[in-house]
């Protein structure tokens, strides 16, 4: 199958469509403005690190396929998000080798991320690029009110460890995401660790 084959319009909009009418609305940060903040970040940071159009749209496929497993539920998502895109993109012209690839960049968003290859990279850096921006706390809120829901945390000093501890561990992979994200990611460290009793 020649590599121009790829309808990667059509691929994104079947999901982006899923996602906008399907997912539960108790998911206020695995929600659609998630999967659309992730694109637009891969999307810099791709740009940024120099790939060709044709990872682009790997990477954005990615990017649009990686938390649909929330569909059918928030265990093993990444698992289930792989399956959804092995079960769509032969439709939509992706050969098995982009699919492979596709699948590779979904399971790297798992935390704890362990990306194999520069794409891979680049969207680990993307799921979590709030975590160096000025709309941290913003962003925050929506996953603490979804942790609450499914009762991972009761309280916002449980939430506040948690989040220096996930932040403490987490570091970025790309040159693009450590230059332009690690020193915002700090600072909002040192904020959180001013609101721990």
């Amino acid at each position: 199958m020649k590599k121009s084959e790829m309808q990667f319009e059509e691929a994104t909009a079947y999901i982006l469509n899923k996602l906008s009418s399907e997912l539960p609305a108790h998911l206020t940060y695995h929600c659609l403005a998630h999967t659309q903040d992730v694109v637009r970040s891969a999307r810099q940071i791709g740009v940024a690190e120099g790939i060709g159009e044709y990872d682009m749209k790997l990477l954005l496929t990615a990017a649009y396929y990686h938390d649909a497993g929330f569909l059918k539920g928030a265990a093993g998502h990444e698992e289930e998000s792989c399956r959804m895109a092995e079960e769509a993109l032969p439709g939509f012209g992706y050969s098995a080798d982009d699919i492979k690839q596709v699948c590779g960049m979904i399971m790297a968003t798992q935390i704890p991320q362990n990306p194999q290859n520069l794409l891979e990279q680049i969207i680990a850096d993307a799921d979590l690029d709030y975590l160096g921006r000025d709309d941290f706390f913003t962003i925050g809120n929506t996953l603490f009110d979804e942790l609450a829901f499914f009762g991972v945390i009761k309280t916002e000093d449980e939430w506040n460890a948690l989040q220096v501890r996930f932040l403490e561990k987490h570091h970025f992979f790309t040159y693009t995401a450590i230059t332009s994200r690690q020193q915002k990611k700090e600072e909002n460290l040192e904020l959180v660790k001013q609101k721990l009793p």
